[in-house]
């Protein structure tokens, strides 16, 4: 029940904003186009990208809900740590492409944007801020990568829209004032949208390489890890901690040491004690893997 309502949550939020992006998209590619500003017209190319990531992760969602089976014992969570990572490639491919229009721009003859360009960006932003607030806390209340993703995509279109903003309404002031240079303001802005879109690239992209080498989670986590197990005083020792992302859910792998004179009775229970703490404790643990060795007293 609990991982229906998670997917359900989860398509909502993905079908608006590939709804959003798709209004998005067709209105800053066409007032870009006809406003005379490539700022506009590179913010809405990487609309364009979120409507294809937004149509990634509705595919994805369903996959990565999934509860573990004997193919994948793990569970399917990763799933969506790739959807974010091909994400990230589109976005970075996306600046290549942005940045190229807006340098070429500079060895072409410009002409102003139209305010309606301006309109159209600032409409953006305010819609891409309401969008990466919205995604952001459904993501993070669902411990969702793909979803996770979708609102760092908002969060750079959020950058960009204000740029083509900016970039655009000094070019207007440029031919007002007539200082043929302010003109080349919204080339400026694309190159600059370029580059907000490439970090936000590779911010995704390390996430998820990270996650799929199955990197160690923050040592902040795993000492409140310890601090929950420490409380069961069988427990002698700690001898090893890890943890590994799988998407939305962590799996946590503990070797610690009893007492040599415990039954396997006694320590499958405390083992068993153990996982349900820490499972109730933090509810984006999904599993605990925990391995019992001997403890014997030092003679002094």
């Amino acid at each position: 029940m609990e991982l229906d309502i998670r997917e359900t949550i989860a398509k909502r939020s993905a079908w608006i904003s590939l709804i959003s992006n798709t209004v998005l998209t067709i209105g800053k590619v066409i007032v870009g186009l006809f406003g005379h500003s490539d700022a506009v017209f590179a913010d809405g190319i990487h609309s364009a990208a979120d409507v294809f990531a937004s149509v990634i992760v509705l595919l994805v969602i369903r996959i990565s809900s999934k509860p573990a089976d004997q193919e994948h014992p793990y569970g399917h969570g990763k799933a969506e740590v790739i959807v974010s990572g091909i994400v990230g490639i589109l976005l970075f491919l996306v600046s290549i492409y942005v940045v190229y229009e807006g340098i070429s721009g500079f060895f072409h003859q410009v002409e102003t944007p139209s305010f309606l360009a301006m309109g159209a960006a600032v409409f953006s932003f305010i819609a891409k801020l309401l969008l990466f607030r919205t995604s952001l806390a459904v993501a993070k209340q669902n411990n969702s990568k793909a979803l996770e993703a979708i609102a760092f995509d908002h969060k750079a279109d959020i950058w960009a829209s204000i740029a083509a903003a900016i970039g655009v309404f000094i070019s207007i002031i440029g031919e007002y004032l007539n200082l043929p240079f302010l003109l080349y303001g919204d080339k400026a802005a694309s190159i600059f949208v370029a580059y907000l879109i490439f970090k936000i690239s590779k911010e995704m992209l390390t996430e998820s390489f990270d996650i799929l080498l199955e990197r160690n989670i923050n040592s902040k986590m795993l000492q409140d890890y310890v601090a929950i197990i420490s409380e069961f005083p069988e427990v002698k020792r700690i001898d090893r901690i890890r943890g590994r992302e799988h998407g939305h859910y962590i799996l946590v792998d503990l070797r610690i040491s009893i007492d040599h004179s415990m039954t396997i009775k006694e320590g499958h229970d405390l083992s068993k004690a153990i996982k349900q703490r820490l499972i109730k404790k933090f509810d984006n643990i999904e599993e605990v893997l925990i391995h019992l060795n001997p403890y014997y007293r030092e003679i002094p």
